[in-house]
């Protein structure tokens, strides 16, 4: 029987095993913009521990997904906080203020969550 083959990533590119390895591998222009969004994230969510999973950098809190972005060759990406996609370019990145905000909203979603999972049903 013949050994399995695995599949490895394409010639010259390798996967981030940390957020900072998958940020200092982004383009020159998207780096800022995204060093920027990890600091917003940590800074609205100081206890979140980063991770990095489907191929993306991303934030756990209380060992559940809160948020992940990445960057793509015309936009970067935050998933996670809501219904869609927030697109934005690497010149007019996401204010921190909105960061802020929408990280606050998705603790609170989370917590939430947890207290109705504890609360046995009437």
């Amino acid at each position: 029987m013949a050994p399995k083959a695995t599949k490895r990533p394409p010639a010259g590119t390798t996967r981030a095993k940390t957020v900072a390895s998958y940020v200092a591998a982004a383009p020159k222009d998207q780096r800022a913009a995204l060093m920027k969004l990890r600091k917003a994230i940590k800074a609205a969510a100081p206890k979140a521990t980063e991770s990095i999973s489907y191929g993306m950098a991303g934030f756990r809190y209380n060992g559940k997904r809160l948020v992940y972005f990445s960057y793509w060759k015309d936009h970067c990406a935050l998933y996670g906080v809501g219904k869609g996609t927030i697109r934005f370019s690497a010149d007019k990145p996401l204010a921190d203020r909105l960061v802020t905000k929408l990280i606050k909203a998705k603790i609170a979603e989370i917590r939430n969550d947890a207290l109705g999972a504890a609360r046995p049903n009437p």
